[in-house]
């Protein structure tokens, strides 16, 4: 706008020469350099010829750059002695996750999940303990990135060995026993680790006696024919501080035929009742007044056709010692059996209780005489059986001295469990 009202005044100017003012050169020159300059603040064109200028400028000297994905794993690549406590987690800068495989050189796979924004990826499980590990990680639109790591292992591990024997058979009242090699401080987490299972489906719960030892069991005897799964992930879980599992398998046993023998002391008989229906009835010899016999349920856990029984073992002194005790079935751990006797009378059972605790089944020395009670009993009789004895004037046996954990209700079994 300055221009154009410069411009009228020159124009003015001209028709009346007369009333110029006297101007020199210097300010002439003056005033005509200023007219561009004023022109560039006012126009539009100069201003748009400018930026294109520039813009041109730097267009053709910078091209976009495209950056390539990068995956980091964790653990790092190339590490030989890896945690296997915490989980594997694979990330990418400048893209996205389309896919992530964690394999072991023990034919495991590690399973994980993506987060929203698939540029984190993370294993579900922690890797196992000495194992060489594989990650394969593709990002979307690129070419994929591996890294290997091999865990460290546990300095001090730690087993549960079971009962009973892996494919066996075994009667009714026959525990899922385990016993482990170190005390076990984090109940839960080992309790968590180990299942059992049963077909027909059942209830089975888990009851600690100590820090070494968890039974499983169902309320009731297990049914007849009933198939049982163990299944064992110890490995890699702290049983106590610094102190892992090591055993990640699965085991079956089976439930034979039903057979349960109930021990009347006071009628000093034992009636033996396969699947309901009543087998046979023999006559039997108790624990004597000062060695009462242990009333309850009990399980037999231990059978030998001839043993060694040896008082001192039992803590009564020198009172016996008998190298071939024929047909001995356990009953307690504290050393209850019930078994053949051929050193007592034929008249002694049925009519008088005379051992030291035991239960006693008239038998022949040598035990290959198939006619008598004590050899009988043993050839229908399985590990798992029930034996019931009653009327013997002792307690109860102690639901943790033998496989006898039938004597706690059901309340107080499921109390037992850390879960």
């Amino acid at each position: 706008m300055g221009y154009a009202k410069n411009s009228n005044r020159s124009e003015r100017r001209t028709a009346n020469r007369s009333e110029w003012p006297a101007w020199s050169r210097r300010g002439v020159l003056a005033a005509l350099g200023a007219v561009p300059a004023v022109g560039i603040l006012a126009g539009c064109s100069g201003s748009a010829d400018a930026s294109e200028g520039t813009d041109a400028k730097a267009g053709a000297g910078t091209k976009a750059e495209v950056k390539t994905p990068t995956v980091t794993v964790t653990p790092a690549d190339g590490t030989k002695k890896a945690g296997f406590t915490d989980p594997v987690e694979v990330t990418v800068s400048n893209g996205t996750l389309a896919s992530v495989e964690v394999s072991g050189n023990d034919g495991s796979t590690l399973a994980g999940s993506f987060n929203d924004a698939r540029t984190k990826w993370t294993s579900t499980k922690n890797p196992y303990s000495g194992t060489k590990y594989t990650v394969t990680a593709t990002p979307k639109g690129a070419a994929a990135q591996s890294a290997t790591f091999v865990t460290e292992r546990p300095s001090h591990t730690f087993v549960g060995y079971f009962t009973p024997e892996a494919n066996s058979t075994s009667g009714v009242g026959m525990p899922v026993s385990i016993n482990f090699t170190e005390a076990v401080k984090d109940r839960a987490s080992v309790e968590k680790a180990i299942t059992v299972t049963a077909e027909p489906a059942v209830e089975v719960v888990g009851h600690w006696f100590s820090d070494t030892r968890l039974d499983f069991r169902p309320e009731e005897y297990w049914a007849a024919g009933t198939k049982i799964t163990l299944s064992l992930r110890l490995k890699d879980v702290e049983g106590t501080t610094g102190v892992y599992g090591t055993q990640s398998k699965d085991v079956t046993f089976h439930i034979g035929r039903r057979q349960i023998s109930t021990v009347d002391l006071a009628k000093k008989t034992m009636t033996v009742e396969r699947d309901g229906s009543a087998l046979a009835t023999y006559p039997v010899s108790g624990g004597d007044a000062g060695h009462t016999t242990w009333s309850g349920i009990m399980v037999i856990s231990e059978r030998f056709k001839q043993t060694r029984m040896e008082s001192s073992t039992v803590g009564l002194g020198d009172e016996y010692d008998i190298p071939d005790v024929p047909h001995a079935q356990r009953l307690t751990t504290s050393g209850t059996f019930i078994h053949g006797n051929y050193w007592a009378s034929a008249s002694v059972f049925g009519s008088t209780n005379t051992s030291h605790g035991c239960v006693g089944l008239h038998d022949a020395k040598g035990a290959d005489d198939s006619s008598v009670p004590g050899y009988k009993f043993y050839a229908g009789s399985m590990l798992g059986d029930v034996v019931v004895v009653k009327n013997s004037g002792e307690k109860t046996v102690e639901a943790s001295n033998g496989l006898n954990g039938w004597n706690l209700s059901w309340s107080d079994w499921k109390a037992g469990s850390a879960l």
